[in-house]
């Protein structure tokens, strides 16, 4: 099986394939590199796995590309400037000019350090995404969104930097590990969520399937992600207007995530109970029901995925965590609210009385 699809931007398009064994096979992706130079950059999860074999691939197919390996601590715990200064470090070593290219190969942080150090070094060169996991093949690979956390809050710092390419080998998805799965599975759920009621109810009926890592339903699921993402990516590549809805749960997500230290919530984890307050704060406003929200709730229950935050996470530092997002404007907070399931939109001035009450 095998899934061709296109993110067509003004000055930039690029392919995104979806298919088993796209890490051996070079033919598919050698195009995307320009250069004589290549680096891998991984993480100590997934390198031991698979980067030995993306760069014997990429050998084999044009032995004159001087390509090494860079592998990072893995967790978002890392995803910093020490990392991304270890990636231009590597590129320095490596001699890279303006036609090199960085290959992504993992998950989300990977794919946003890989990402953020290509927009930096000589002021942007070349990347292509490797997503390792289900998370970053539905979401986080496809935008070009790169950037890293600050203490202050998550992804503060980054570039908005196209990839050349994505590619999404299926066969990386079995050593992912259950946890790991599942947290993906809520960024499937988020894309139902914002604009598909439809492949909201093909999840409820395929929950189990995906869980079990039933290989067309997986790889249904993560094409309808892509395809949607891609559109939405076409129509605002810079997230002036409609790609914002693409952060539904984010921004309550995103708090917890910062506030807990990055060692209690993996992204998933973060994004269900996100949605799930998102959900509930836009029926207290009286923009949808509730039976959306216990829809939304039985579903993320079912796929393993957390309901409520953390026990002891202070409402008051979430809040003030929640102020520094990226979408708010003139200090105002604007969030990702919907009117029922697939009808997501951007509110803005929300009183803070209301969004403490629902953290």
């Amino acid at each position: 099986m095998s899934t061709s699809l296109e993110v067509d931007l003004a000055a930039h398009r690029y392919p995104i394939r979806i298919a088993r064994g796209l890490l051996d096979a070079a033919t598919d992706w050698r195009g995307a590199l320009r250069g004589r130079h290549a680096l891998i950059v991984s993480d100590s999860n997934v390198a031991p796995l698979y980067a030995r074999r993306l760069q014997d691939a990429l050998t084999h197919a044009a032995g004159e590309v001087h390509v090494t390996t860079l592998a990072l601590p893995a967790g978002e715990a890392h995803k910093n400037l020490d990392g991304v200064a270890a990636v231009l470090d590597a590129l320095a070593t490596l001699g890279a000019t303006r036609d090199a290219c960085v290959l992504a190969l993992g998950g989300g942080v990977v794919g946003d350090i890989a990402g953020f150090a290509a927009a930096c070094w000589m002021r942007g060169i070349d990347y292509v995404q490797f997503p390792t996991t289900l998370l970053a093949m539905v979401d986080s690979s496809v935008g070009g969104k790169t950037g890293i956390d600050h203490p202050a809050g998550k992804n503060l710092i980054g570039a908005f930097h196209q990839p050349r390419a994505v590619m999404a080998d299926l066969d990386t998805l079995s050593t992912l590990p259950d946890r790991e799965l599942r947290a993906g599975i809520a960024e499937v759920v988020k894309t139902a969520c914002i604009g598909d009621a439809g492949f909201f109810a093909w999840l409820e009926a395929h929950a189990d399937a995906l869980l079990a890592r039933d290989a067309a339903v997986l790889e249904h699921a993560i094409t309808t992600c892509c395809r949607f993402k891609a559109g939405v990516v076409a129509r605002d590549e810079r997230e002036t207007g409609e790609r914002a809805l693409l952060n539904f749960g984010h921004t309550f997500g995103h708090a917890l995530e910062v506030e807990t230290g990055y060692d209690t919530l993996l992204h998933g984890e973060a994004v269900a109970i996100g949605m799930l307050q998102a959900a509930r704060l836009s029926a207290q406003l009286g923009m949808a029901g509730a039976d959306d929200s216990e829809r939304l709730r039985a579903l993320l229950l079912r796929c393993g995925l957390p309901a409520q935050p953390p026990p002891g996470v202070d409402t008051v530092a979430l809040l003030a965590r929640m102020q520094l997002d990226k979408k708010n404007r003139a200090g105002a907070l604007r969030l990702i609210l919907w009117r029922g399931i697939g009808r997501t939109e951007i509110v803005s001035d929300v009183e803070e009385s209301a969004v403490l009450a629902v953290l």
